[in-house]
């Protein structure tokens, strides 16, 4: 086993399951790996305010990569390290895509009022729209991508096929992959700048915290893992996380239900 300088690790589905609920084990490991002195960055497609609140329900603050590598936080002192927006066009093309398929995305923004901007008659799941609460903002997304800082772009909870000609129509203007959605069922797509996955966020973690980013171990679950599993040292996968994590998978670990995050003791 080579040395390991960073546990990256996903949330949904790898530290806590489907009720974002964090097993005594897992835990426990963490408290373990915190006297070691080995660091935890979480790596989420989440919103920095809904992944920071439910770790906090655990006293847990570590740093974060959020909306699938758009931006970086340290959550104890709100210092970001690590931040990409969409250039205008870009995100202009792809509120276009979604347009044109009848489909009225969120955008994701970075403003002390609202995390999320939506039209008025948004497509994406309505439990949604009621967990982003007060930060959601009902304005013309047209004025939005072309005034504004989006970090993202996207719709949660919907059937996987409607994502899917979404991703499509989407091409080349951004990363958009369509991931499974354990929390309102279906699929979710987030689309983020090109070239942004939660890798790049770790790189930029890695250089500011003097960290070798080539000793990485990473935990997933999901197919916006996958650039992640894909760089890491070492790389393990939930048993019930999708086929394409689980084929880059150095090391298969029992759900987030089991307490299965634990099993990082013994690979670091």
């Amino acid at each position: 086993m080579p040395a390991i300088s960073l546990v990256v690790t996903d949330l949904d589905g790898t530290l806590w399951d489907a009720g974002a609920r964090i097993h005594a084990r897992t835990l426990d490991a963490m408290a373990q790996l915190e006297q070691r002195g080995t660091p935890v960055l979480v790596a989420t497609g989440r919103r920095l305010r809904t992944a920071m609140q439910d770790l906090a329900r655990e006293g847990l603050a570590p740093p974060g990569v959020f909306l699938d590598g758009s931006v970086g936080r340290h959550l104890t002192s709100g210092e970001t390290f690590h931040r990409v927006a969409f250039e205008r066009p870009a995100a202009a093309a792809v509120l276009g895509a979604f347009t044109g398929l009848g489909l009225s995305p969120c955008l994701y923004v970075d403003r002390p009022d609202a995390d999320v901007v939506v039209g008025d008659s948004p497509s994406t799941n309505p439990g949604h729209l009621q967990q982003v609460g007060r930060w959601l903002a009902h304005e013309d997304p047209w004025r939005v991508v072309e005034t504004e800082d989006v970090l993202a772009v996207g719709l949660v909870g919907l059937p996987r096929a409607v994502l899917a000609a979404a991703a499509a129509a989407i091409g080349d203007h951004a990363e958009a992959r369509v991931t499974r959605d354990l929390f309102f069922g279906e699929a979710t797509l987030i689309t983020r700048p090109a070239g942004i996955s939660k890798w790049q966020g770790v790189l930029s973690y890695c250089a500011q915290a003097g960290l070798d980013p080539s000793a990485v171990l990473a935990l997933g679950d999901g197919e916006n893992d996958v650039e992640l599993l894909t760089h890491a040292s070492v790389s393990c996968v939930v048993s019930d996380g999708c086929e394409e994590a689980l084929a880059l998978a150095d090391h298969v670990i029992e759900p987030a239900a089991a307490g299965g995050w634990c099993a990082v003791l013994d690979l670091v």
